[in-house]
């Protein structure tokens, strides 16, 4: 990125377990020059984690995404924001891909391709359409790790204060106002909701929430039914 740091930032909930594994492996990291936890747990545990792992945390009051993510921004110094899940694999493959990437000063920002593990094999062809559906300018959800230029983010105004759906709202914004990427190799995000739940529930439920947000069902409302699923 011509020189150019990046900032990791992990929206965090109740994600110890994910969290103790993701930090080391993105310490090791080559081209990762900060970590910022924007934490939201009732206890200190998740915080405690981020701190013996050498990141910077920001302490938020509710778990809401989008709002626990724009805390995070704020204390960002890098060039560039990686927004990234806990139970997400980031690899030096991924980091060398978006650093290449952003070399081109005219791309603002993007995400990556997805792919899930251990996932029920008759959604497997999911993964195709959703890379199509990328390619066309679809939405870039917050699994895919998210990227974007911290300057221009500043100039989008940020997430959205809403407490779900702020990766929706943001990809629109995003994808409208200049030019995007799509990256490999595709992000692979943990399958423990799948898991736990079911391939088939879990699924339905997010096209549902999905599908109630487009037809005006309010994020705040969203949000309720989201987290008492979980």
């Amino acid at each position: 990125m011509n020189g150019s740091a990046l900032s990791v930032v992990i929206p965090c909930w109740r994600d110890a377990a994910a969290l103790g594994r993701v930090l080391p492996m993105l310490r090791a990291l080559a081209g990762v020059d900060e970590i910022i936890v924007a934490d939201a747990t009732e206890t200190d545990e998740c915080r405690d984690l981020a701190r013996a792992a050498g990141c910077i945390v920001a302490h938020c009051a509710q778990p809401s995404r989008g709002a626990q993510m724009n805390a995070g921004a704020a204390l960002a110094r890098g060039d560039v924001l990686l927004f990234h899940h806990a139970d997400s694999e980031l690899t030096a493959a991924h980091i060398g891909n978006l650093h290449a990437t952003m070399r081109d000063p005219a791309l603002l920002g993007g995400g990556f391709y997805r792919h899930f593990d251990a996932r029920h094999p008759h959604l497997r062809w999911l993964e195709k359409w959703a890379r199509r559906l990328n390619d066309w300018g679809g939405t870039i959800f917050g699994d895919q790790s998210v990227f974007v230029r911290r300057a221009h983010f500043q100039k989008l105004g940020g997430f959205a204060d809403i407490p779900l759906m702020e990766d929706v709202e943001f990809s629109k914004r995003l994808r409208r106002s200049g030019p995007t990427r799509l990256l490999d190799p595709p992000m692979r995000s943990s399958a423990r909701r799948f898991t736990r739940r079911g391939p088939w529930r879990t699924t339905f439920t997010n096209g549902a929430l999905l599908a109630l947000y487009h037809c005006g069902a309010s994020p705040e409302r969203l949000h309720r039914i989201y987290y008492a699923a979980r």
